[in-house]
């Protein structure tokens, strides 16, 4: 029997599913067995896949990373203990919403840097507080911001790595030539950013043809 037939036979009430999520998200933080919360939300550069941890933000993920070897990578990175929660992640939503109205500037969101390590955390902890809104920087200027001015190709991967894109700002990174480069959630979408920085307003990114 097919998941189709399944689903003849015994048809599913999504009010009740929405009920049984709601009792098992409740149920796992009140008895603390829920270690990563995340969901899915809309934006101007497309679907966003949010996790958290009790420390804070430790992923988003853009649509082309693949949410569910993103989730998988999650299970197995920090804990299996995961739930789609998203009440938790709530105040995140609202900054991110404001932030592509134009609204915000900076974010005041808690981060769980789990996920970096070494250097490239060096890298984006100061990509997190030396490169304000509207501002862009090359690589080799955040290799000396970072304390490691031959590290060029090392900011590089870091940036490319960045588990917490947009909020940790890695778009703000470009080209000593002033081109865009590369970015983990497609050149169309850092321009998105980019242009929303400077122009306080955004154009939704479209898939390519």
């Amino acid at each position: 029997m097919t998941s189709t037939d399944l689903a003849n036979h015994y048809p599913v009430d999504p009010t009740h599913l929405q009920r049984l999520r709601a009792r098992l998200e409740s149920d796992a933080q009140a008895d603390d067995l829920l270690d990563i919360a995340y969901r899915t939300v809309d934006s101007a550069v497309g679907p966003l896949l949010l996790a958290a941890t009790p420390l804070g933000l430790v992923r988003l993920a853009f649509a082309n990373e693949d949410p569910d070897g993103v989730l998988l990578s999650l299970s197995e990175r920090i804990s299996p203990r995961m739930l789609e929660a998203p009440t938790r992640l709530d105040p995140i939503v609202r900054q991110l919403d404001e932030y592509f109205a134009g609204r915000r500037r900076s974010f005041d969101i808690a981060l769980d840097w789990s996920l970096s390590h070494g250097f490239r955390r060096t890298v984006l902890e100061h990509l997190n507080t030396g490169i304000g809104y509207g501002a862009t920087a090359s690589y080799a200027a955040l290799a000396r911001l970072a304390g490691s001015p031959k590290a060029v190709r090392a900011v590089g991967t870091a940036c490319a790595t960045n588990p917490i894109p947009i909020v940790v700002p890695c778009h703000r990174v470009i080209r000593s030539d002033g081109g865009v480069g590369a970015y983990r959630g497609g050149p169309v979408a850092k321009r998105v950013l980019l242009d929303l920085e400077r122009n306080g307003s955004c154009t939704p990114a479209t898939p390519s043809a």
